[in-house]
């Protein structure tokens, strides 16, 4: 049971597709005869990868790079020493795959400080809700009903090292309640807790210049999730955390006095061992790729490099497929972002995932607008692809910033 439940929650967080530990199946895209072996990266609390707030939502889950706002400890913790406020606040929520199910939803809080001008640290909480589920026994006779939920809870400080570049560090702690303590197969299960540690930098230039029109060029790099496994029971195999690399750039030009564009583009990858191919007859022995029972460090090298392509029928490895499979983990999202008078902005973006590793495609649409302190800003998604449960999905974020607090002026 503990199996189909975290299958179940990665499924219902991540793709329309069945994200569990797919068995190795062929897939025949639409170009050529290619054959693709499909291997999906499954993780323990995949919730955490979920873009929470509106605005990134809006530009294609792309954020590590974009301008610092209240919700900078997710994406990347170093830009918290550029917020232009002096405190931010924001609340998101979204309702999640309500083309499935009417009762899950995911909601995040989060708040940034600025201690003086090179130094800020933020606070978060993010709680998924993964509604009513009912467990039955192997006969189909009802347990109990349980609503699971998960949480964690960020504590972050960034410090900008030149008026330029920053770097920032968050610590988490995780809480995954997916059984309610119910019996599986005469053992107890138990809440999954760990704790883990993003790692930001961030360097951003206010005169980067395209042709005659000023502009600021940003770029960060964020390491997230770096922590301990997650188990479920005392005996049962423990799982990684969704450790992840992500990179990306931003560019905002601005056409006038009131006018501007952003342009920003993401890279992420999970850190953590890609599933072998085993032998048929016995299933134990590895044919492609490494033994993904490792330790933690040993996953986030090893998942560079640990790819085990396509075997051919006589038990080769296909030239060049290891290399193919490596570059299909890698994760595209971006967008546009216009802003007028920094009042209202309209968004749009897209996010590419390869078909044989989880295949979320989606577009990307979003609007903001401000008044006083207070910013509303919503995004919505288009699914490019048939029966995805993703599709339609609505975000919600409010923020507020306030200036000229206390220790904002101080050095």
């Amino acid at each position: 049971m503990r199996t189909r439940i975290l299958t179940f929650a990665a499924t219902m967080l991540l793709s329309g597709t069945w994200l569990g530990q797919i068995a190795k199946a062929q897939l025949t895209p639409g170009e050529g005869s290619q054959i693709v072996q499909l291997n999906t990266i499954t993780t323990a609390v995949p919730f955490l990868m979920i873009a929470p707030d509106s605005r990134a939502g809006a530009l294609g889950d792309a954020g590590v790079a974009l301008s610092a706002d209240g919700n900078s400890l997710h994406w990347n913790p170093a830009k918290m020493s550029f917020l232009e406020n002096d405190f931010e606040f924001s609340l998101s929520y979204a309702p999640w795959l309500r083309a499935l199910v009417d009762d899950m939803n995911l909601a995040y809080l989060t708040g940034v400080r600025k201690i003086n001008k090179r130094q800020s640290w933020g606070g978060a909480l993010r709680y998924f809700s993964l509604g009513n589920i009912t467990f039955t026994d192997e006969t189909g006779t009802t347990i109990r009903d349980f609503q699971p939920a998960e949480f964690s809870l960020d504590v972050g400080f960034s410090q900008a090292f030149t008026s330029k570049f920053s770097g920032g560090i968050t610590g988490r702690f995780i809480n995954s309640n997916l059984t309610g303590g119910t019996n599986v197969l005469g053992a107890n299960s138990k809440p999954g807790r760990s704790v883990a540690v993003d790692v930001g930098m961030f360097y951003t230039n206010p005169y980067a210049k395209m042709g005659k029109r000023d502009g600021v060029f940003n770029w960060g790099l964020t390491v997230s999730n770096i922590g301990a496994k997650m188990g479920y029971t005392e005996s049962a195999e423990r799982d990684f955390l969704p450790m992840n690399l992500k990179t990306g750039l931003a560019y905002q030009t601005y056409i006038d006095d009131y006018n501007s564009l952003t342009f920003t583009m993401d890279v992420n990858k999970l850190l953590v061992p890609t599933t072998p191919i085993y032998d048929q007859e016995s299933g134990q022995t590895i044919v492609s790729g490494y033994d993904p029972n490792v330790g933690v460090a040993t996953a986030i090298v090893q998942s560079f490099y640990d790819a085990p392509g396509v075997v051919n029928d006589d038990g080769t490895v296909e030239a060049g497929s290891i290399f193919r499979e490596e570059l299909r983990e890698y994760n595209l999202g971006g967008g546009i972002e216009y802003d007028y008078n920094s009042v209202f902005a309209f968004r749009t973006g897209f996010f590419n995932e390869h078909y044989s590793k989880g295949n979320r495609q989606f577009i990307t649409l979003g609007a903001g607008i401000k008044y006083t302190v207070f910013t509303v800003d919503l995004s919505y998604l288009i699914s490019t692809r048939q029966q995805n449960p993703l599709a339609n999905t609505l975000r919600f974020t409010l923020r507020l910033q306030f200036s000229e607090l206390a220790g904002g002026d101080e050095e």
